[in-house]
């Protein structure tokens, strides 16, 4: 089967699509006919060597992606309710190939394209497991720095439809975007505790904080919170932070993926992709990922 593949560590530019051995589905997972991919910043890490020891190299070519959807078209042992044909979406490794295999999954609606399925697995799972750690309610108010990124628009949007308010950091301009979504939008950096004060003008509402961002803020959204247990960081592994740290180790929130996408056939939910680009554009796709500039997903179409 064709995969897209690199055989070093480096840019962009060491990907380029090849041929490699097809996978299959081992107990409770199924195979894919893969039709769209999501790259994530941490397949671009993943491909920089940025994780990998010093020096070490790549001793087989590596695959990249972690979300992917498609058409089951194998079945491991184990698995119930999922047959040949069936269209899905979810996690795996390797999946930015013709044919992959999802170790989370469920299944997509038919008013939901692939691209959509593919975008929201990684970011629906982050932001459900952080609002379940903060155990957030109707309500609340949310302080979510670092709102305007894929995992930012999807916790704000279920975080609504959980009845909380939700301010969000964001560059100006995508202020707009957060509006869109429900959001009261304000700017980065210090000073973020006395502006979302001024926004909520006096509220009293009981505040809850997540950081996407890990620019520092975490001490100012324990000040405004008012208890380190009532922020998440998914982006602060100083480990000098008083506050939860969820790196999705554990407590995995896969639950999200079905509710998900309900939501998004149901039109409840809008999907923010930034571009869709066939797979054989996947280095100027980690280029883009890497800029820090793009706005919701970047999806990979798979031929």
């Amino acid at each position: 089967m064709r995969a897209l593949q690199h055989h070093t560590y480096g840019g962009p530019d060491v990907l380029a699509l090849g041929e490699a051995e097809e996978p299959h589905a081992g107990p409770g997972e199924v195979r894919i006919a893969t039709r769209a991919v999501a790259v994530n910043p941490i397949d671009a890490k993943l491909r920089s060597g940025a994780f990998a020891p010093e020096g070490r190299r790549l001793r087989a070519p590596r695959i990249p992606g972690l979300d992917a959807a498609g058409v089951v078209d194998e079945v491991g042992e184990g698995v119930q309710g999922y047959a040949e044909g069936d269209r899905v979406f979810g996690a795996g490794t390797s999946v930015t190939a013709e044919r992959s295999t999802l170790t989370a999954f469920a299944h997509l609606p038919d008013e939901v394209t692939f691209e959509q399925g593919a975008a929201v697995v990684t970011v629906a799972e982050t932001a459900m497991r952080i609002l379940d750690r903060l155990d957030a309610r109707d309500g609340q108010v949310l302080v979510v720095d670092g709102a305007s990124g894929g995992v930012g628009t999807t916790l704000v949007q279920l975080a609504m439809l959980r009845g909380l308010t939700v301010v969000g950091t964001a560059s100006e301009a995508k202020h707009d975007l957060l509006r869109r979504l429900g959001a009261l939008p304000t700017t980065y950096g210090p000073g973020l505790a006395q502006r979302v004060r001024e926004l909520l003008a006096g509220q009293g509402a009981e505040l809850v904080a997540a950081d996407l961002a890990g620019k520092g803020s975490v001490a100012e959204l324990i000040e405004l919170t008012g208890d380190p247990t009532r922020v998440v960081t998914i982006a602060d592994f100083s480990g000098e932070t008083d506050a939860v740290v969820s790196e999705g180790s554990q407590g995995r929130a896969w639950h999200a993926l079905g509710e998900v996408a309900a939501l998004v056939a149901d039109g409840r939910f809008e999907v923010i992709i930034d571009q869709v680009l066939p797979w054989t554009e996947a280095a100027a796709a980690h280029t883009a990922i890497e800029s820090g500039h793009t706005t919701g997903k970047i999806v990979l179409t798979v031929d």
